[in-house]
């Protein structure tokens, strides 16, 4: 039998990449309405283009923040600050366009169904019912040391580079906008090499094309991807177009919830479609997909499987969610109905729950809309940690284990305990 060999892409952007300053404009709102208010609901919106700055969302708090200070700030510390860039926090016009809450999400939001039917026996972590309906992902798997796939951990290497390399002066012509891409070769499901590394960073006009090439791939590229990885064959495109000195907000408009996927695996896991910057924890786009990522990874870790990948649903205003399915792509220790079972018994899913079980409820979001929500070793991160790792190894001990790979895929979810009557 030939072995199979697969090629996969993922991408990064920098924190000057306009989507990403979209990004982490509404994360610095959060924060801000956070600090002061951990009960706020906000939904905030930023939307960018050649010297404007829009916040708009829907935000319901008993503190005051003064948003368009946030956003100039933002925009201040990103590196943004000069009109020479074509875009600056100084003289950009921000329009703050906010009202609060609807009442009929709040009224879900504040008492779960499973509160408000009075046929149905509750507790406290039924009292927030989900904020919308949806489905959300969290993956992990045993490629690198942070359980992420390597494509995705090389590209927000590359683009973390970028940033260090433009702050420190290393590379002094740099500029804050950018974005990676990796292409990393697999054989028989492992990576063995990097076969493409795309760079394009935005610049200073004065600086020579071919000395850009070199030092960006001597500075970046082979300063942030581990020499094991690259060979004589890897090719690299650095700033293919030739020129890339117009970017950030002057060069394309930005907005957030753009770059999903470089937030979460970089495509190699399935995403729901939900963003996350801007949303508080009542909102399970965000916060059912850090407690999803947070079970999968404790799996991976506790030796339950290779790959792991969780889906879950939820109805808007219900707290139960109302599905979830584990799939392990053949690599668990059993089967994904077991597996499912385990992790409804160790995990609790309703939004409550999540909140308190990963702190949500503190102004830590902004710090995430760059550079990816997981697999982030330099933060300090409740749904990264390995804390359930001996819960889910003592739950297995009286299961039937069955032998690793035997798992039929695409067999049907385990539905949660939320599928009761109501």
């Amino acid at each position: 039998m030939t072995a199979k060999t697969v090629f996969f892409t993922s991408e990064s952007v920098t924190e000057g990449h306009p989507d990403k300053m979209a990004d982490q404009i509404s994360d610095a709102v959060l924060d801000a309405i956070m600090k002061a208010d951990p009960q706020g609901r906000v939904a905030a919106e930023t939307i960018l283009c050649t010297g404007l700055v829009l916040v708009c969302g829907e935000i319901t708090t008993s503190c005051y923040v003064d948003i368009a200070k946030v956003a100039r700030q933002t925009i201040q510390e990103i590196g943004y600050n000069d009109s020479s860039l074509g875009f600056d926090h100084k003289t950009c016009a921000v329009v703050v366009s906010v009202n609060e809450q609807s009442g009929d999400i709040a009224q879900g939001v504040n008492a779960a169904l499973e509160v408000r039917d009075k046929k149905t026996k509750s507790d406290d972590f039924d009292k927030i019912g989900a904020g919308d309906q949806g489905m959300m992902f969290g993956y992990a798997c045993d490629e690198t040391p942070e359980y992420m796939p390597l494509p995705i951990s090389l590209a927000h290497a590359l683009c973390r580079r970028l940033a260090e390399a433009r702050r420190q002066g290393v590379l002094k012509y740099l500029r804050p906008d950018g974005k990676s891409q990796v292409t990393v070769e697999y054989h028989e499901g492992k990576p063995v090499r990097v076969d493409t590394v795309v760079v394009s960073t935005q610049h200073n006009p004065d600086v020579e094309y071919e000395t850009l090439c070199s030092e960006v791939i001597a500075q970046i590229i082979k300063k942030a991807i581990p020499a094991r990885w690259l060979d004589d064959k890897t090719k690299y495109y650095v700033n293919p177009t030739g020129r890339f000195v117009t970017g950030g907000p002057h060069g394309d408009s930005g907005l957030t919830g753009r770059k999903i996927i470089v937030d979460t695996y970089g495509g190699y896991a399935r995403h729901g479609g939900g963003a996350f910057s801007g949303k508080d924890c009542t909102k399970v786009d965000r916060s059912a997909s850090y407690a999803a990522r947070h079970a999968a990874k404790n799996i991976v870790a506790a030796g339950l499987a290779q790959r792991c990948e969780i889906q879950l649903s939820y109805a808007i205003g219900v707290a139960h969610p109302l599905s979830v399915n584990v799939e392990t792509f053949g690599t668990g220790q059993m089967s994904d109905d077991e597996l499912a079972k385990i992790v409804m018994k160790v995990f609790d899913f309703r939004p409550a729950a999540i909140i308190r079980r990963l702190n949500l409820r503190r102004p830590i979001y902004r710090q995430t809309a760059s550079y990816g929500h997981f697999g982030r070793d330099d933060l300090d991160l409740s749904w990264e940690k390995l804390d359930h790792v001996e819960a889910l190894k003592d739950a297995t001990s009286g299961c039937g284990k069955s032998k690793a790979g035997t798992a039929r895929k695409g067999s049907p979810s385990c539905q949660s305990s939320a599928s009761r009557d109501m």
